[in-house]
């Protein structure tokens, strides 16, 4: 079911001051930045090995990633692990009666196929569950 962790992600007030901080002082370096509108997120792709560090800066005030750093503060905000179907996962989920926010997924940043599996289900952990043609 599960291959790897892909990412995680961090939420960030501005990609551009968390960055200085990944490339200069720990010598990281940000591949891609893209806009994901209908998330209402700007996300920044640091490679990491097998996986990868995205930065997550809110576009929108009231986006889900403003929203988040209001109550939390900037940090860890999900967890992705990186799965083979979707679907099928998706659908084991829901069979073991696991509390889902996505039963559908939607594309993410860098056109992975997302969904989420509720907090309340995963030990207080918000995980991301995606697929990736590579």
């Amino acid at each position: 079911m599960v291959s790897k962790i892909d990412h995680i992600g961090v939420a960030v007030k501005s990609i551009d001051e968390a960055s200085k901080f990944y490339e200069d002082i720990l010598g990281m370096k940000v591949t891609e930045i893209e806009e994901v509108p209908d998330q209402k997120v700007k996300v920044a792709f640091i490679p990491t090995g097998d996986s990868e560090l995205e930065l997550l800066q809110s576009t929108d005030p009231q986006g889900p990633i403003a929203k988040y750093i209001e109550a939390k503060g900037q940090g860890i905000q999900h967890i992705a692990l990186r799965v083979d179907d979707i679907e099928q996962t998706l659908a084991d989920l829901k069979d073991k009666g696991i509390r889902l926010i996505d039963e559908k997924p939607r594309i993410g940043a860098g056109g992975a196929k997302i969904a989420f599996i509720h907090p309340k289900a995963t030990f207080g952990t918000l995980v991301e569950i995606c697929q990736r043609e590579d």
